[in-house]
């Protein structure tokens, strides 16, 4: 039995890869007309590229669990953002 693998991740791969993956996604939303229920997986195929050619080069397993991290913590990043810009917006209206 072969042990897992091991997955050597650091700050910068959240400072770094999350971001890119976060502003590719926008980029390509802007540019092509993708169906909003197919972002996130755009998003994971970014970060699957990225962990994949990028960050991870060498360890396959590695780059496909952080490529899916990367990936879905872009879309965490983008909903926690919009939701709070709306709620930011909701309460200022409410004290006018």
């Amino acid at each position: 039995m072969e042990p897992f693998p091991v997955i050597h991740t650091n700050f910068w791969d959240a400072v770094i890869a999350v971001p890119v993956v976060l502003i590719a996604t926008q980029i390509i939303k802007i540019l092509l007309p993708v169906p909003r229920v197919l972002i996130p997986t755009v998003a994971n195929i970014l970060g699957l590229v990225f962990a994949l050619f990028i960050a991870h080069r060498f360890n396959f397993w590695g780059a496909i669990f952080m490529g899916f991290f990367y990936g879905n913590a872009a879309v965490g990043v983008y909903a926690s953002l919009k939701t709070s810009w709306h709620a930011y917006r909701k309460s200022d209206q409410n004290k006018k």
